[in-house]
Protein backbone atom coordinates (compact mmCIF):
# COMPACT_ATOMS: atom_id res chain seq x y z
CA UNK A 1 0.00 0.00 0.00
CA UNK A 2 1.33 3.22 -0.97
CA UNK A 3 0.67 6.29 -2.60
CA UNK A 4 1.55 8.20 -6.12
CA UNK A 5 5.32 9.13 -5.28
CA UNK A 6 5.56 11.08 -9.24
CA UNK A 7 2.85 13.93 -7.77
CA UNK A 8 3.37 15.75 -4.53
CA UNK A 9 0.09 15.44 -2.26
CA UNK A 10 -1.72 18.62 -1.65
CA UNK A 11 -3.50 19.41 1.64
CA UNK A 12 -6.03 21.09 0.05
CA UNK A 13 -6.81 17.51 -2.16
CA UNK A 14 -5.93 14.79 0.41
CA UNK A 15 -4.48 14.11 3.59
CA UNK A 16 -2.27 11.11 4.95
CA UNK A 17 -3.62 9.61 7.41
CA UNK A 18 -2.05 7.68 10.41
CA UNK A 19 -2.77 4.22 8.43
CA UNK A 20 -1.40 5.31 5.26
CA UNK A 21 1.59 6.96 6.83
CA UNK A 22 2.98 3.56 8.27
CA UNK A 23 2.39 2.15 4.52
CA UNK A 24 4.68 4.41 2.76
CA UNK A 25 7.36 2.87 0.92
CA UNK A 26 10.92 3.97 0.88
CA UNK A 27 10.48 5.83 -2.19
CA UNK A 28 7.27 7.39 -1.44
CA UNK A 29 9.33 8.63 2.01
CA UNK A 30 12.17 10.05 0.16
CA UNK A 31 9.83 11.68 -2.51
CA UNK A 32 7.52 13.48 0.07
CA UNK A 33 10.90 14.74 2.07
CA UNK A 34 12.05 15.99 -0.88
CA UNK A 35 8.89 18.03 -2.04
CA UNK A 36 8.16 19.49 1.17
CA UNK A 37 10.75 19.30 3.21
CA UNK A 38 15.35 19.86 3.03
CA UNK A 39 15.48 18.82 -0.76
CA UNK A 40 19.33 19.37 -0.49
CA UNK A 41 19.51 17.41 2.43
CA UNK A 42 17.26 13.97 0.46
CA UNK A 43 19.45 14.65 -1.86
CA UNK A 44 22.73 14.24 -0.31
CA UNK A 45 21.99 11.25 2.05
CA UNK A 46 20.41 9.45 -1.30
CA UNK A 47 23.73 9.57 -3.03
CA UNK A 48 25.37 7.98 -0.56
CA UNK A 49 22.98 5.41 -0.06
CA UNK A 50 21.85 7.03 3.56
CA UNK A 51 18.11 7.53 2.72
CA UNK A 52 17.22 3.82 4.02
CA UNK A 53 13.62 3.23 5.75
CA UNK A 54 13.85 2.24 8.82
CA UNK A 55 10.53 0.69 10.03
CA UNK A 56 11.12 -1.08 13.54
CA UNK A 57 13.80 -0.65 16.26
CA UNK A 58 14.72 -1.90 19.71
CA UNK A 59 17.87 -1.56 22.57
CA UNK A 60 21.01 -1.09 20.13
CA UNK A 61 19.31 -2.84 16.74
CA UNK A 62 17.09 -1.02 13.75
CA UNK A 63 15.65 -3.21 11.36
CA UNK A 64 14.91 -1.73 7.57
CA UNK A 65 11.77 -2.09 4.99
CA UNK A 66 13.50 -4.61 3.39
CA UNK A 67 13.86 -6.36 6.68
CA UNK A 68 17.98 -6.33 7.38
CA UNK A 69 19.18 -5.43 10.88
CA UNK A 70 21.89 -3.09 11.68
CA UNK A 71 23.57 -2.03 15.43
CA UNK A 72 23.22 1.88 16.30
CA UNK A 73 26.43 3.22 16.84
CA UNK A 74 25.64 6.84 16.30
CA UNK A 75 22.66 6.50 19.24
CA UNK A 76 20.47 9.81 18.50
CA UNK A 77 23.98 11.92 19.22
CA UNK A 78 23.86 10.30 22.88
CA UNK A 79 19.84 10.77 23.33
CA UNK A 80 19.55 6.82 23.51
CA UNK A 81 21.83 6.29 26.49
CA UNK A 82 18.87 3.65 26.80
CA UNK A 83 18.84 2.25 23.72
CA UNK A 84 15.31 2.71 21.04
CA UNK A 85 12.07 1.90 22.06
CA UNK A 86 13.17 1.00 26.35
CA UNK A 87 10.11 -1.21 27.26
CA UNK A 88 10.14 0.76 30.99
CA UNK A 89 10.19 4.08 29.34
CA UNK A 90 6.81 2.57 27.40
CA UNK A 91 5.39 1.20 30.52
CA UNK A 92 6.15 4.85 32.35
CA UNK A 93 4.27 6.52 29.78
CA UNK A 94 1.31 3.96 29.66
CA UNK A 95 0.58 4.65 33.61
CA UNK A 96 0.27 8.54 32.99
CA UNK A 97 -1.77 8.17 30.13
CA UNK A 98 -5.13 9.24 31.91
CA UNK A 99 -3.03 12.78 33.70
CA UNK A 100 -3.34 16.24 31.90
CA UNK A 101 -0.31 16.46 29.97
CA UNK A 102 -0.46 20.06 29.53
CA UNK A 103 -2.08 22.25 32.07
CA UNK A 104 -0.11 25.54 32.84
CA UNK A 105 -2.77 26.97 35.06
CA UNK A 106 -1.19 24.26 37.59
CA UNK A 107 1.66 22.77 39.24
CA UNK A 108 2.06 19.56 37.66
CA UNK A 109 2.60 16.26 39.49
CA UNK A 110 5.61 14.08 37.76
CA UNK A 111 7.52 17.47 36.87
CA UNK A 112 7.74 18.10 40.63
CA UNK A 113 9.22 14.44 40.90
CA UNK A 114 11.61 15.36 38.41
CA UNK A 115 12.73 18.51 39.66
CA UNK A 116 13.66 16.36 42.93
CA UNK A 117 15.18 13.74 41.05
CA UNK A 118 17.61 16.37 38.86
CA UNK A 119 18.62 17.87 42.30
CA UNK A 120 19.84 14.69 43.64
CA UNK A 121 21.63 13.20 40.83
CA UNK A 122 23.54 16.51 39.70
CA UNK A 123 26.55 17.56 41.82
CA UNK A 124 27.00 20.26 44.30
CA UNK A 125 24.61 23.14 45.31
CA UNK A 126 22.94 22.51 42.02
CA UNK A 127 19.20 22.32 43.00
CA UNK A 128 16.47 24.36 40.88
CA UNK A 129 15.61 23.37 37.34
CA UNK A 130 13.86 24.60 34.64
CA UNK A 131 12.38 22.06 32.08
CA UNK A 132 12.41 22.74 28.79
CA UNK A 133 12.77 20.64 25.22
CA UNK A 134 15.97 20.42 23.94
CA UNK A 135 19.45 21.31 24.31
CA UNK A 136 19.34 24.40 22.47
CA UNK A 137 16.89 25.67 24.61
CA UNK A 138 18.61 24.25 27.84
CA UNK A 139 21.66 26.59 26.53
CA UNK A 140 19.41 29.72 26.09
CA UNK A 141 18.01 29.13 29.61
CA UNK A 142 21.57 29.18 30.89
CA UNK A 143 22.56 32.37 28.87
CA UNK A 144 19.52 34.23 30.17
CA UNK A 145 20.05 33.61 33.85
CA UNK A 146 23.62 33.92 33.89
CA UNK A 147 22.92 37.41 32.10
CA UNK A 148 20.14 38.33 34.77
CA UNK A 149 21.75 37.09 37.82
CA UNK A 150 25.14 39.02 37.29
CA UNK A 151 24.52 41.92 35.44
CA UNK A 152 27.08 41.18 33.09
CA UNK A 153 26.74 40.77 29.20
CA UNK A 154 29.97 39.18 28.20
CA UNK A 155 30.07 35.71 27.33
CA UNK A 156 33.03 33.61 26.90
CA UNK A 157 33.27 29.84 25.05
CA UNK A 158 35.52 27.54 22.93
CA UNK A 159 37.09 26.98 19.46
CA UNK A 160 35.17 24.06 17.84
CA UNK A 161 32.73 23.88 20.59
CA UNK A 162 28.88 23.14 20.13
CA UNK A 163 25.83 24.54 21.58
CA UNK A 164 23.09 24.45 19.61
CA UNK A 165 21.79 26.32 16.28
CA UNK A 166 19.29 28.82 18.33
CA UNK A 167 20.35 32.71 18.03
CA UNK A 168 21.68 32.55 21.85
CA UNK A 169 22.81 28.81 21.56
CA UNK A 170 24.50 29.64 18.23
CA UNK A 171 26.57 32.87 19.06
CA UNK A 172 28.58 30.31 21.75
CA UNK A 173 29.13 27.87 19.03
CA UNK A 174 32.44 27.51 18.19
CA UNK A 175 32.76 26.98 14.14
CA UNK A 176 32.39 29.46 11.76
CA UNK A 177 30.48 27.20 8.96
CA UNK A 178 27.15 27.39 11.11
CA UNK A 179 27.46 31.20 12.73
CA UNK A 180 28.34 33.49 9.60
CA UNK A 181 25.17 33.01 7.58
CA UNK A 182 23.14 33.96 10.58
CA UNK A 183 25.06 37.33 11.49
CA UNK A 184 25.06 39.29 13.21
CA UNK A 185 25.28 36.83 16.67
CA UNK A 186 24.83 37.95 20.04
CA UNK A 187 27.35 40.51 20.70
CA UNK A 188 30.01 40.50 23.60
CA UNK A 189 30.89 36.92 23.15
CA UNK A 190 34.26 35.77 23.09
CA UNK A 191 36.33 32.45 21.88
CA UNK A 192 38.63 31.29 23.86
CA UNK A 193 40.77 27.98 22.80
CA UNK A 194 39.27 24.73 24.36
CA UNK A 195 41.42 23.22 27.18
CA UNK A 196 43.83 26.37 27.84
CA UNK A 197 43.47 27.71 30.93
CA UNK A 198 45.78 30.58 30.74
CA UNK A 199 43.63 32.16 27.81
CA UNK A 200 40.64 31.69 30.07
CA UNK A 201 42.16 33.35 32.85
CA UNK A 202 43.26 36.32 30.81
CA UNK A 203 39.97 36.69 29.06
CA UNK A 204 38.60 36.72 32.43
CA UNK A 205 41.03 39.72 33.28
CA UNK A 206 39.93 41.26 30.05
CA UNK A 207 35.93 41.42 30.37
CA UNK A 208 33.48 41.25 33.06
CA UNK A 209 31.77 38.18 31.53
CA UNK A 210 28.31 37.03 33.07
CA UNK A 211 29.54 33.39 32.30
CA UNK A 212 31.97 30.85 30.58
CA UNK A 213 30.53 28.34 28.88
CA UNK A 214 31.86 24.79 28.44
CA UNK A 215 31.67 20.94 27.18
CA UNK A 216 33.68 18.98 29.65
CA UNK A 217 34.53 16.88 26.81
CA UNK A 218 33.89 18.86 22.95
CA UNK A 219 31.22 16.17 20.86
CA UNK A 220 30.55 17.96 17.81
CA UNK A 221 34.40 19.55 18.15
CA UNK A 222 35.49 16.07 17.14
CA UNK A 223 35.45 14.00 20.87
CA UNK A 224 38.23 16.19 22.36
CA UNK A 225 39.06 15.82 25.82
CA UNK A 226 40.84 19.27 28.17
CA UNK A 227 43.67 18.45 29.90
CA UNK A 228 43.78 16.92 33.38
CA UNK A 229 42.63 19.55 35.65
CA UNK A 230 41.62 22.07 33.08
CA UNK A 231 37.78 22.06 34.41
CA UNK A 232 38.16 22.32 37.98
CA UNK A 233 40.95 25.28 37.36
CA UNK A 234 38.26 26.98 35.04
CA UNK A 235 36.00 26.61 37.69
CA UNK A 236 37.84 28.37 40.27
CA UNK A 237 39.09 30.93 37.93
CA UNK A 238 35.30 32.27 36.87
CA UNK A 239 34.69 31.89 40.90
CA UNK A 240 37.49 34.28 41.03
CA UNK A 241 36.31 36.54 38.72
CA UNK A 242 32.55 36.87 39.57
CA UNK A 243 31.79 34.49 36.43
CA UNK A 244 29.50 31.86 36.32
CA UNK A 245 30.87 28.53 35.45
CA UNK A 246 28.32 26.49 32.72
CA UNK A 247 29.05 23.24 31.73
CA UNK A 248 26.87 21.62 28.90
CA UNK A 249 26.41 18.10 29.79
CA UNK A 250 23.59 17.38 27.18
CA UNK A 251 25.46 14.97 25.14
CA UNK A 252 28.24 13.94 27.73
CA UNK A 253 25.53 13.46 30.83
CA UNK A 254 23.14 11.01 32.21
CA UNK A 255 26.21 8.24 31.86
CA UNK A 256 27.82 8.49 28.92
CA UNK A 257 31.17 9.09 29.63
CA UNK A 258 31.57 7.10 32.80
CA UNK A 259 30.34 8.89 35.23
CA UNK A 260 26.22 10.40 35.93
CA UNK A 261 27.93 13.58 34.57
CA UNK A 262 31.38 14.23 33.15
CA UNK A 263 32.52 16.76 35.09
CA UNK A 264 32.00 14.33 38.32
CA UNK A 265 35.26 12.96 37.25
CA UNK A 266 37.02 15.78 38.61
CA UNK A 267 34.84 16.40 41.17
CA UNK A 268 33.60 19.87 39.35
CA UNK A 269 30.58 21.62 40.66
CA UNK A 270 28.91 24.07 37.78
CA UNK A 271 26.87 26.94 38.93
CA UNK A 272 24.66 26.47 35.90
CA UNK A 273 24.55 22.61 34.30
CA UNK A 274 22.58 22.08 30.52
CA UNK A 275 20.81 18.57 30.30
CA UNK A 276 18.62 17.39 27.26
CA UNK A 277 19.34 14.26 24.77
CA UNK A 278 19.44 11.21 27.15
CA UNK A 279 17.13 13.08 29.61
CA UNK A 280 14.10 12.16 27.86
CA UNK A 281 14.96 8.30 27.28
CA UNK A 282 14.84 8.20 23.41
CA UNK A 283 11.44 8.87 23.03
CA UNK A 284 10.29 12.10 24.43
CA UNK A 285 12.32 15.22 23.70
CA UNK A 286 12.90 17.32 26.75
CA UNK A 287 15.78 19.86 28.07
CA UNK A 288 16.96 21.50 31.31
CA UNK A 289 19.35 23.75 33.28
CA UNK A 290 19.72 23.87 36.73
CA UNK A 291 21.43 26.00 39.01
CA UNK A 292 21.55 26.85 42.96
CA UNK A 293 19.10 28.42 45.20
CA UNK A 294 21.62 31.79 45.01
CA UNK A 295 22.11 31.78 41.41
CA UNK A 296 18.13 31.13 40.51
CA UNK A 297 17.20 33.58 43.47
CA UNK A 298 18.90 36.61 42.20
CA UNK A 299 17.49 36.02 38.54
CA UNK A 300 13.83 34.73 39.33
CA UNK A 301 13.30 34.84 43.16
CA UNK A 302 10.47 37.42 43.53
CA UNK A 303 6.85 37.70 41.59
CA UNK A 304 7.84 40.10 39.11
CA UNK A 305 10.18 37.78 37.74
CA UNK A 306 8.36 34.48 38.08
CA UNK A 307 7.31 34.42 34.23
CA UNK A 308 10.54 35.87 32.68
CA UNK A 309 11.67 32.71 31.44
CA UNK A 310 8.54 30.55 30.65
CA UNK A 311 7.88 27.49 27.93
CA UNK A 312 4.44 26.29 27.13
CA UNK A 313 6.02 22.58 26.96
CA UNK A 314 8.58 22.14 29.44
CA UNK A 315 7.91 19.83 32.00
CA UNK A 316 4.83 18.17 30.65
CA UNK A 317 3.94 15.29 31.87
CA UNK A 318 4.99 12.46 29.35
CA UNK A 319 8.58 14.77 29.14
CA UNK A 320 8.55 14.72 32.77
CA UNK A 321 7.59 10.92 33.23
CA UNK A 322 10.57 10.11 30.85
CA UNK A 323 12.66 11.88 32.64
CA UNK A 324 12.09 9.99 36.00
CA UNK A 325 11.65 6.67 34.70
CA UNK A 326 15.51 7.09 32.63
CA UNK A 327 17.09 8.43 35.93
CA UNK A 328 15.29 5.76 37.85
CA UNK A 329 16.75 2.68 35.38
CA UNK A 330 20.72 4.48 34.73
CA UNK A 331 20.64 4.64 38.95
CA UNK A 332 19.61 1.01 38.82
CA UNK A 333 21.25 -0.71 36.46
CA UNK A 334 24.52 1.04 36.69
CA UNK A 335 24.98 2.30 33.61
CA UNK A 336 27.10 4.86 34.01
CA UNK A 337 29.77 1.91 35.43
CA UNK A 338 28.68 -0.47 32.31
CA UNK A 339 29.72 2.46 29.92
CA UNK A 340 33.28 2.72 31.73
CA UNK A 341 34.03 -1.11 31.90
CA UNK A 342 32.62 -1.22 28.45
CA UNK A 343 34.70 2.27 27.28
CA UNK A 344 37.58 1.25 28.25
CA UNK A 345 36.99 -1.99 26.27
CA UNK A 346 36.30 -0.51 22.73
CA UNK A 347 38.94 2.27 23.43
CA UNK A 348 41.48 -0.77 24.29
CA UNK A 349 40.32 -2.74 20.94
CA UNK A 350 40.07 0.60 18.39
CA UNK A 351 44.23 1.22 20.09
CA UNK A 352 45.10 -2.27 18.69
CA UNK A 353 43.72 -1.02 15.31
CA UNK A 354 45.64 2.53 15.70
CA UNK A 355 49.17 0.44 15.45
CA UNK A 356 48.07 -1.40 12.85
CA UNK A 357 46.39 0.45 10.28
CA UNK A 358 48.41 4.38 9.76
CA UNK A 359 44.92 5.68 8.18
CA UNK A 360 42.96 5.45 11.93
CA UNK A 361 45.58 8.41 13.26
CA UNK A 362 43.89 8.81 17.02
CA UNK A 363 41.13 7.39 18.98
CA UNK A 364 40.11 9.57 22.01
CA UNK A 365 37.29 9.80 24.46
CA UNK A 366 35.63 8.30 27.37
CA UNK A 367 32.93 5.90 28.43
CA UNK A 368 30.99 5.67 25.57
CA UNK A 369 31.75 8.91 24.24
CA UNK A 370 34.47 8.08 21.28
CA UNK A 371 35.99 9.54 18.08
CA UNK A 372 38.72 7.87 16.19
CA UNK A 373 40.63 10.71 13.87
CA UNK A 374 41.45 9.46 9.98
CA UNK A 375 44.82 10.46 8.72
CA UNK A 376 45.11 13.19 6.20
CA UNK A 377 46.62 12.55 2.64
CA UNK A 378 50.24 12.69 2.52
CA UNK A 379 52.48 15.78 1.25
CA UNK A 380 53.06 14.10 -2.26
CA UNK A 381 48.83 13.81 -3.01
CA UNK A 382 48.68 17.65 -1.38
CA UNK A 383 51.54 19.01 -3.57
CA UNK A 384 49.79 17.35 -6.60
CA UNK A 385 46.70 18.30 -6.36
CA UNK A 386 47.27 22.14 -5.10
CA UNK A 387 45.83 21.15 -1.90
CA UNK A 388 42.62 19.89 -3.49
CA UNK A 389 42.37 16.35 -2.13
CA UNK A 390 43.62 17.53 2.02
CA UNK A 391 40.56 19.57 1.65
CA UNK A 392 38.16 16.87 0.22
CA UNK A 393 39.61 14.71 2.43
CA UNK A 394 39.18 16.62 5.93
CA UNK A 395 35.25 17.27 4.95
CA UNK A 396 34.68 14.30 3.49
CA UNK A 397 36.61 11.06 4.56
CA UNK A 398 34.54 10.63 7.92
CA UNK A 399 31.52 10.55 5.79
CA UNK A 400 32.97 8.12 3.49
CA UNK A 401 34.02 5.26 6.36
CA UNK A 402 30.73 6.16 7.70
CA UNK A 403 29.12 4.52 4.25
CA UNK A 404 31.44 2.08 4.15
CA UNK A 405 30.34 0.71 7.83
CA UNK A 406 26.62 1.20 6.46
CA UNK A 407 26.32 -0.31 3.23
CA UNK A 408 28.94 -3.22 3.96
CA UNK A 409 28.65 -3.85 7.58
CA UNK A 410 25.33 -2.42 8.55
CA UNK A 411 26.66 -0.73 11.52
CA UNK A 412 25.15 3.39 11.71
CA UNK A 413 27.68 5.86 12.92
CA UNK A 414 28.38 9.51 11.46
CA UNK A 415 30.76 11.96 11.69
CA UNK A 416 31.15 14.87 14.20
CA UNK A 417 29.81 18.22 12.81
CA UNK A 418 32.72 20.84 14.25
CA UNK A 419 35.52 17.91 12.48
CA UNK A 420 33.96 15.85 9.47
CA UNK A 421 37.41 14.21 10.04
CA UNK A 422 36.49 12.16 13.08
CA UNK A 423 33.52 9.30 12.96
CA UNK A 424 31.77 9.26 15.91
CA UNK A 425 31.21 5.72 18.42
CA UNK A 426 28.25 6.49 21.49
CA UNK A 427 26.17 3.27 21.24
CA UNK A 428 23.93 3.17 24.04
CA UNK A 429 24.91 2.22 27.52
CA UNK A 430 23.46 -1.16 26.91
CA UNK A 431 25.62 -2.32 24.48
CA UNK A 432 27.29 -5.99 24.68
CA UNK A 433 30.78 -6.82 23.92
CA UNK A 434 30.15 -9.09 20.93
CA UNK A 435 28.49 -6.04 19.59
CA UNK A 436 31.50 -4.16 19.78
CA UNK A 437 33.46 -6.45 18.50
CA UNK A 438 31.25 -6.92 15.74
CA UNK A 439 32.40 -3.35 15.38
CA UNK A 440 35.81 -3.78 15.61
CA UNK A 441 36.00 -6.49 13.39
CA UNK A 442 34.29 -4.48 10.85
CA UNK A 443 36.13 -1.69 10.91
CA UNK A 444 39.85 -3.51 10.52
CA UNK A 445 37.89 -4.60 7.31
CA UNK A 446 37.35 -1.37 6.20
CA UNK A 447 41.06 -0.30 6.80
CA UNK A 448 42.26 -3.16 5.35
CA UNK A 449 40.52 -2.33 1.90
CA UNK A 450 41.65 1.11 1.59
CA UNK A 451 44.59 2.95 2.23
CA UNK A 452 43.63 6.40 2.45
CA UNK A 453 41.28 8.98 0.28
CA UNK A 454 41.35 8.26 -3.04
CA UNK A 455 40.57 4.57 -2.37
CA UNK A 456 37.68 5.37 -0.14
CA UNK A 457 36.67 8.36 -3.15
CA UNK A 458 36.71 5.48 -5.99
CA UNK A 459 34.19 3.60 -3.17
CA UNK A 460 31.95 6.10 -2.84
CA UNK A 461 31.66 6.93 -6.71
CA UNK A 462 30.32 3.45 -7.02
CA UNK A 463 27.97 4.13 -4.16
CA UNK A 464 26.78 7.22 -5.48
CA UNK A 465 26.36 5.36 -9.21
CA UNK A 466 24.52 2.60 -7.79
CA UNK A 467 22.23 4.58 -6.13
CA UNK A 468 21.38 6.81 -8.96
CA UNK A 469 20.60 3.56 -11.08
CA UNK A 470 18.53 2.23 -8.86
CA UNK A 471 16.12 5.50 -8.25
Amino acid sequence: MGINNQTPISTSESLISLDIAQALLREEVRNLHKHYGNASLVNMLSMLNFDRQFVRARGIRLWDSDGQDYLDFLGGYGSLNLGHNHPQIIAALQQVNEMPNLLQASMPTMAAALLHNLAVITPGKLKRSFLGNSGAEAVEGALKLARTATERKTFIYCRNSFHGKSFGALSVTGRDKYRKPFDPLLSECVEIPFGDINALRRTLKEHQAAAFIVEPIQGEGGINTPPPGYLPEAARACRESGTLFIVDEIQTGFGRTGAMFACQHENVEPDIMCLAKSLGGGLIPIGAFITTDDIWNKAYGSIEKATLHTSTFGGNTWAATAGVATIEILVKENLAGAAEEKGRYFISGLKVLQKKYPLLQEVRGRGLLIGIELAQPGNVANKATLGVVSKLSNEYLGSMVAVELLNKHRIVTAYTLNNPNVIRLEPPLIVTKEEIDYVLNALEDVLKHHKGFLSFAATSVKTVLSSIRKK
